[in-house]
């Protein structure tokens, strides 16, 4: 069983804890049973080796995941028991340089893909509509 402590006013951290806690808690995951089918999907690795999601984990594990076509290779700083606003779950793990380097390449990449941001059509209105019909017709 994992050792547990309290800070003086916040929540229990625990020594070590589940994978997907963690993922989920971290909000790399929405949910807990995303997190876990990640996991199960080859999508986590811990120290570069394939894992279960109830995987023990502690400060210091490095993880490599992939979501929504990035990868993330982030460093474990610390555990939290509880899913806490982003900007305290960012405090527990940090992205290596060349992993936030390689993201942001990878998004000016699809930006400069799409390019001039162009965008679709808005569905017709109700003017729009009518004018589709009559000329359909042959009304004009």
């Amino acid at each position: 069983m994992a050792r547990q402590s309290r800070e003086p006013g916040g929540p229990v951290q625990t020594e070590r804890m589940r994978l997907d806690k963690w993922l989920w808690a971290a909000r790399f995951f929405k949910t807990r049973q995303l997190a876990i089918d990640a996991v199960n999907g080859g999508k986590v690795h811990l120290n570069g080796q394939r894992v279960k999601p109830g995987k023990e984990i502690a400060p210091g594990a490095r993880l490599s995941i992939s979501r929504n076509g990035s990868l993330w290779e982030v460093v474990v700083l610390a555990l939290s028991d509880q899913r806490r606003p982003a900007a305290e779950a960012a405090r527990l793990y940090q992205e290596t340089p060349e992993s936030s380097a390689r993201r942001q390449a990878e998004a000016e990449r699809r930006r400069t893909e799409h390019g001039s941001g162009w965008e679709p059509a808005p569905r017709p209105d109700k003017k729009d509509r009518r004018l589709i019909h009559r000329f359909k017709r042959g009304a004009y």
